[in-house]
């Protein structure tokens, strides 16, 4: 079976770099003193560490995977990283609807850089999903064709910040999948991505899900947001959705980042395992678990 995986960050030296300039005790840290203080390799260049993630998909049989820009401004590095191997990398990227260049920087991205899905963090960025400057991002991605929106729904938590004592002054009320109908209502012909089954947000996002068909949900992480609901496990949360979505709009993904960890076996066998444990027949879990993701982003040809 095809394994094509719908979410993983890619932390390019750029991302160290913007991390590394956020760090108010050493504004002048040079990013490598980053990563080495978080045990992790060198980045070193994009197409490097492009060459490093389809070593790792090949090692672990996964044809496909989306790479995500995971600071706003990154975008140029995870297309090098797909321009160097467009059959087997699919680029997404960050945006802060609240600069003042972001339809620009959207523009170029999808019409020059070939990127292929529009990140957003209502939480991390403070601007709602139904505010205008978000409308204007959506119209970008509606004009052109095979452009997805992904939104970050729910808890968020983003553990490189936690380890290197930088502040995360998010407000997870923005973070609501309900407030995503207005977008996907109005332009039904953007795919919309919502990961982690909403992250704590579950039985609004089957709502929202439920009500506009072009509304997607990804699997990824271990969804530790599970602990929020006494009682709830994963198998419950794969059974509850694939009961609204059905396997067609259910995505799979884990959510890996950084080396030397790698890709994330571990989600995959779980997931993998619950799909099946739920009676998932084989051309469904085929859908969720690399047909899906085909579907919505074509490989290169």
């Amino acid at each position: 079976m095809t394994i094509n995986d719908a979410h993983c960050h890619f932390f390019s030296s750029q991302f160290f770099n913007t991390l590394a300039r956020q760090r108010p005790a050493s504004p002048d840290e040079d990013a490598p003193d980053i990563w080495r203080e978080l045990k992790w390799d060198d980045p070193r260049t994009a197409d490097v560490l492009a060459d490093r993630w389809v070593a790792e998909l090949d090692a672990h049989g996964v044809s496909r995977a989306a790479l995500i820009a995971s600071v706003p401004a990154d975008e140029a590095s995870v297309a090098e990283a797909v321009a160097h191997h467009p059959t087997r990398l699919v680029g997404f990227f960050m945006v802060d609807p609240s600069a003042a260049d972001a339809a620009d920087r959207v523009r170029h991205a999808i019409d020059e850089l070939q990127l292929r899905c529009i990140c957003l963090f209502p939480a991390m960025h403070h601007v709602a999903v139904t505010d205008d400057r978000v409308t204007r991002i959506v119209e970008i991605a509606a004009s052109r064709p095979g452009v997805a929106v992904f939104v970050h729904c729910g808890v968020l938590s983003v553990g490189v910040r936690a380890k290197l004592g930088l502040p995360s002054r998010f407000d997870m009320r923005l973070g609501n999948p309900l407030d995503l109908l207005t977008q996907a209502l109005a332009f039904p012909t953007v795919p919309f991505i919502i990961p982690h089954f909403g992250a704590g947000f579950l039985r609004e996002t089957l709502m929202a899900a439920d009500t506009a068909r072009n509304i997607h949900v990804d699997t990824s992480s271990s969804n530790g947001w599970i602990r929020y609901i006494p009682g709830l496990t994963l198998d419950a949360v794969f059974r509850a959705t694939l009961a609204v979505t059905g396997p067609s709009r259910l995505l799979f993904g884990t959510d890996s980042s950084f080396f030397p960890r790698g890709w994330l076996k571990t989600v995959y066998d779980t997931q993998r395992r619950i799909v099946d444990g739920a009676g998932v027949n084989a051309s469904d879990a085929a859908l969720i678990f690399g047909g899906n993701f085909d579907r919505l982003f074509p490989a290169a040809g």
